[in-house]
């Protein structure tokens, strides 16, 4: 299946069509926002607390206004204010509340209700997706948009998804299911896998989509292509600039001695057994492993063919980025700000079919 490959002006070209409007919670560097603008829509303004991640998002939309707040300190009435709508006329609020608490790639349970290290902060974190639906309540778009981790629904933390959660959060109206649906909204979340919305990379995330109960639509999610983009496809035609394969290269050590023993599709856990399982040489013909925010020594996600890390055009591609989107300066720094990322071609797809089964019909 051939890639799509595009610029940052073909991202703000698609914008201009303003088919409908969003504000985006948590944005990141911006993954989420460029795949509603590929879908046509108009982001009005965005929050996100991490200097890093909104230093990358300026760049990139110097036009959009940003909300450098904890989201804690964020009212709805100050987000409407910014933008110029009343309670109930916004579109879309977007969401993407911090899951590494979640993750099925850390430490889960372990810290819980307690402040821990997270990008360039330490602050609690498992916490924020109450914080969404508090403005949710308070702003009461038309339809509401919230990504995590699929490691929400495994375990202990599928209690705090939607089921009796007795402790730490309180009440079963405290799930984050019910607080949602108690915002006045019906909702319905499900798992997706990016690589069935053209994306090279093997990326579950759970989509939570809602619709504010006085609108008669039903929920429903975009469906997935059949046919996958591999990486050899994604990575046609495309040359690392000199800085990016310096950066890339591993230093001779124990790690790139295991690398050099991995064969296609294999982590580093089948050379040494019980060390090195976040180092893996993913299938050239295939899509990739998760791009994780972790990219360097034990935990690198291999080339291919090549022993050394991927580089950020690499990943760029990987991810769905354009391929001139600025991500920052320091090889680790543009790593997690892509490994934390929303895959912009998976949410153009989510938006596209919102706006078509949803949207368009409050617009008549």
């Amino acid at each position: 299946m051939l890639p799509t490959i595009y610029s940052l002006n073909d991202v703000k070209e698609s914008s201009k069509k303003n088919l409908f409007n969003v504000v985006s919670l948590f944005a990141g560097c911006g993954g989420s926002s460029t795949g509603y603008r590929l879908g046509g829509g108009n982001v009005l303004a965005i929050n996100e607390f991490i200097p890093s991640a909104y230093e990358c998002y300026e760049k990139n939309y110097p036009e959009t206004f940003i909300f450098k707040n904890d989201i804690r300190e964020l009212s709805g009435k100050m987000i409407l204010d910014q933008i110029g709508l009343k309670v109930g006329e916004l579109d879309i609020l977007d969401g993407s509340p911090p899951c590494a608490s979640f993750s099925m790639a850390g430490i889960r349970e372990e810290g819980w209700g307690t402040e821990k290290k997270y990008s360039d902060t330490t602050q609690r974190i498992d916490d924020l997706f109450f914080e969404y639906a508090r403005l949710v309540k308070e702003i009461q778009p038309k339809v509401f948009v919230a990504e995590n981790v699929k490691g929400l629904t495994l375990g202990s933390a599928s209690n705090l998804l939607g089921s009796n959660q007795i402790g730490m959060f309180g009440y079963e109206d405290d799930t984050i299911y019910n607080t949602l649906v108690n915002c006045g909204y019906n909702v319905r979340y499900k798992v997706l896998n990016a690589k069935d919305y053209e994306v090279p990379q093997q990326r579950e995330r759970l989509i939570f989509i809602g619709v504010r109960k006085d609108i008669d639509a039903q929920i429903t999610f975009p469906k997935g292509n059949r046919d996958i983009v591999t990486i050899r496809e994604a990575f046609e035609g495309l040359n690392n600039p000199e800085n990016e394969s310096k950066e890339s290269s591993m230093s001779e050590g124990k790690v790139k001695e295991v690398a050099y023993q991995l064969k296609q599709g294999e982590s580093g856990d089948k050379i040494t057994k019980t060390k090195y399982f976040g180092l893996k040489r993913p299938i050239f013909d295939d899509v990739c492993f998760t791009i994780l925010a972790r990219q360097g020594n034990k935990s690198s996600i291999l080339h291919p063919i090549e022993t050394r890390q991927l580089t950020i055009s690499e990943i760029k591609r990987i991810m769905s980025f354009p391929d001139d989107y600025y991500v920052g300066d320091k090889y680790i720094q543009k790593c997690e700000r892509l490994g934390r990322a929303v895959a912009p071609l998976m949410m153009k797809a989510i938006s596209e079919h919102i706006y078509q089964s949803i949207l368009k019909k409050t617009k008549k």
